[in-house]
């Protein structure tokens, strides 16, 4: 609270004055009750919640001197439907929480003439909390935040004596302002989008309004040797533990270069699939692309963004087609470990390292780090960027790591090629970091550059 105080007595010192809060900063843990830590809730209550009621506080005896003032929540509308609480319902009460307060604060700072206003988007942003749901290949759905930042502009331009209390979408608030061209902020011009979450309206619905064809999207190629190819696959992988963790039947009904319809039982013992419908009943229906399906099991397409974009449709029982994710993350993982041996693994990227390792590169960084590595090529090995010449190879580091990292093998290898983000990675729990969380953000300039030179 002191530190808050602080801050806003700084920027008011610096500044004059207060005339704009905007309440943006925000967790996600988009994870249903059983799977949440109180410490994952405590922190989306602390940021989103105590975040925005306090700095609210603290800036507004000198928001009612200001000049037009405007609170403004980055919140959604509160939608009370089920389903935007159902499997994750810690972070839709943190969320909804922070537009409560537009609710009550509005009517509460109407005789100082304060706006308070909620802003929320239309579609998927490009953000780290996007990349970490849906994964960056999911971008091609997705605006670029200045769609947000215009809108931000546009809401707290507007005379806070009368405009308050509302729960704006941004592309409803730059109509208003005149704005017609909205390709300016798709990351890919054209392309459907994807509707974000708390909206009452389907990819289907937003992309028919917008004028965007669902075929745009194109269909995915006959990767990976088909359904067949990826049916076998899964036939691998059955074990009792995944028949006792998801025990559903699934029915796929598949269009395009491969039609047909397959069946996966995750239920009766010895479990598998293939193609024609189950013998039993099914408990969740899917309807998708063949091409589709095959990258979808790959890893290469989340299933998140394929059914937010209407690429997978689904009938049935909605919390067991999410516990399929299970079975589509190991054998992801085993591609990653396949990928990872074929490309020589982790002594082929420290020979890489190494060969780029630079003066400049020891000082910007300044570190050493040491990586536990997991998986199909498990190992300890060090990296240090701060004594010269630098460089790493495998075994601990001669002197103490000031960053301690736990990952995949595989992982390892992807995120020093830049097909992984290292925040993505952390978000998502596949990198633990133990140390100083300055010095691994640093790493990333060498990632940046061994991507650069397509390592």
């Amino acid at each position: 609270e002191d530190q808050v105080q602080s801050a806003v007595e700084q920027a008011v010192k610096k500044f004059g004055g207060i005339d704009v809060l905007v309440n943006n900063a925000s967790a996600i843990f988009f994870i249903g009750t059983l799977e949440t830590p109180m410490k994952r809730y405590d922190l989306m209550h602390d940021i989103n919640v105590r975040g925005t009621y306090l700095v609210s506080q603290k800036c507004l005896p000198y928001l009612k001197t200001g000049t037009n003032p405007h609170i403004l929540n980055i919140s959604p509308p509160l939608n009370m439907q089920a389903k935007w609480f159902k499997g994750h319902v810690a972070y839709t009460m943190a969320k909804y929480c922070m537009s409560m307060c537009v609710l009550g604060m509005a009517e509460e700072f109407k005789p100082d003439r304060i706006a308070v206003n909620a802003l929320w988007p239309l579609t998927a942003i490009a953000t780290a909390a996007m990349d970490m749901l849906a994964g960056p290949d999911g971008s091609a759905y997705w605006r670029k935040d200045t769609i947000m930042a215009d809108a931000v502009y546009a809401v707290v331009t507007r005379d806070s004596g009368s405009y308050t209390g509302n729960f704006a979408i941004d592309e409803d608030v730059l109509r208003e302002e005149g704005v017609q061209d909205f390709d300016q902020y798709a990351c890919v011009p054209g392309h459907p989008l994807m509707p974000d979450f708390f909206l009452n309206i389907t990819a289907e619905e937003m992309n028919t309004r917008l004028g965007l064809s669902q075929a745009a999207a194109g269909g995915a190629s006959q990767a990976a040797g088909g359904p067949a190819q990826t049916f076998e696959a899964i036939n691998a992988m059955m074990t009792e533990d995944i028949l006792n963790t998801i025990k559903g039947v699934f029915q796929f009904n598949l269009t395009g270069a491969e039609e047909g319809t397959w069946h996966l039982d995750l239920k009766n013992a010895p479990g598998g699939g293939g193609q024609g419908e189950p013998a039993n009943k099914a408990d969740v229906l899917m309807t998708m692309d063949s091409g589709d399906f095959v990258k979808m099991f790959a890893g290469e397409l989340q299933p998140t963004t394929a059914f937010m974009s209407g690429k997978l449709k689904i009938k049935g029982d909605m919390a067991m087609a999410i516990k399929l994710e299970k079975l589509m993350a190991q054998m992801a993982k085993a591609a990653s470990q396949e990928t990872s041996q074929a490309a020589g693994g982790p002594a082929k990227t420290f020979e890489a390292i190494n060969a780029m390792v630079t003066e400049d590169i020891l000082k910007t960084v300044n570190a050493v780090f040491q990586f536990n590595l997991t998986g199909a090529e498990e190992g300890t090995w060090h990296l240090d960027l701060k004594n010269a010449p630098g460089g790493g190879a495998q075994g601990e580091p001669t002197n103490k790591p000031d960053v301690l990292m736990t990952m995949d093998s595989g992982d390892f290898q992807k995120m020093f090629a830049g097909e992984m983000q290292p925040t993505t990675a952390f978000m998502s729990g596949k990198l633990r970091i133990k140390g100083d969380l300055a010095m691994a953000i640093k790493l990333e300039k060498l990632m940046g550059q061994m991507t650069k030179s397509k390592l």
